[in-house]
């Protein structure tokens, strides 16, 4: 019985020292592990040289060029910098520096549609609006153009950023020689031209009528 109780508190006293144990190996924010150590990390823009020992701390060496830390860290190299590929249709907006990757933005008359961290890494082209249509709100760097449908009696060739409304041929003295539709305007001529070119149509059709 004796035995069972020693063994017990044994057991306790096994779980409670890795307890203990596991409450001091863990590391602060600011540092990171080797070989059970807590070690000072390294500020952005450097990296791990050599790590921390009993009489020395963290030795850090600055990021080579086109490479960056943004952040604090216990990295034995720095991170490349990212590049702005045009065949995805972006370009740099800001340029990599030790302490911050590149920041990609896309080409113009395009808007983004995978990014990471803030920076563009893949873009589209901006939709076109159709005739019949007009742009109701200009695509933008993260947005597609967003185009609206004419209503009865106006037009857009899918340019406009409003639809006009079609031109009133009596109202300037004129004839309709052709109707308006959503993506054209009407077409007005002279009314005497218009008379003249119809009477001419009359008496051809009844001149040659007896011989038909």
């Amino acid at each position: 019985m004796k035995m069972i109780k020693l063994g017990f508190i044994l057991s306790i006293a096994a779980v409670v020292t890795l307890n203990f144990e596991l409450c001091f190996s863990v590391c602060g924010p600011a540092e990171y592990v080797v070989n059970g150590e807590c070690c000072p990390m390294c500020r952005p823009g450097t990296h791990v040289h050599s790590d921390c020992n009993e009489d020395l701390s963290t030795t850090c060496s600055p990021c080579p060029a086109l490479t960056y830390t943004d952040e604090p860290n216990g990295l034995t190299a720095c991170f490349p910098c990212s590049l702005c590929n045009a065949v995805r249709e972006v370009r740099v907006k800001r340029s990599c520096t030790r302490t911050a990757d590149t920041v990609c933005e896309p080409l113009d008359g395009f808007y983004c549609i995978e990014q990471n961290k803030g920076s563009c890494t893949f873009a589209v082209q901006h939709s076109e609006c159709h005739p019949g249509q007009y742009i109701r709100q200009a695509g933008t760097a993260f947005t597609d153009t967003d185009c609206g449908n004419c209503a009865e009696g106006t037009y857009s060739n899918g340019s406009f950023t409003t639809c006009q409304p079609h031109s009133k041929c009596d109202t300037e003295g004129l004839a309709e020689i052709k109707p308006g539709t959503m993506s054209s305007d009407a077409e007005c001529g002279n009314s005497t031209s218009v008379n003249a070119f119809d009477s001419f149509l009359n008496w051809t059709s009844e001149t040659i009528a007896p011989f038909l």
